[in-house]
């Protein structure tokens, strides 16, 4: 997923990609339990390089997040032609974890 961190909130919006529907699983699961995860990693041949991170806390599904689509915008050149026009969710995190090899 394609994503923004801004303080302690992360940003992800559903974008122009094409899709069989806009009504995504992910939107109905956060909209039945605000409780969500999220897991970032960064893979290198080199392991001692390997890292990642799991971000917990609440979502909501918002359509009006112009804010959290300008720096989607800034952070990937592939919106900066054309942000994302579609619901965005944000991730209140509340407990971060992780582990690096070195």
């Amino acid at each position: 997923m394609t994503f923004v961190l801004h303080g302690d909130t992360v940003y992800t919006a559903v974008d122009h990609k094409p899709k069989t529907t806009q009504r995504l699983k992910r939107l109905a699961n956060i909209r039945r339990d605000a409780r969500v995860a999220v897991l970032v990693d960064d893979y290198d041949e080199d392991w001692t390089r390997l890292w990642w991170c799991r971000l917990r806390g609440l979502a909501r599904v918002t359509e009006e997040a112009d804010e959290a689509r300008r720096l989607l915008g800034a952070k990937y050149e592939q919106y900066r032609g054309k942000l994302p026009s579609g619901p965005v969710i944000a991730l209140t995190v509340d407990e971060w974890t992780g582990w690096s090899a070195t």
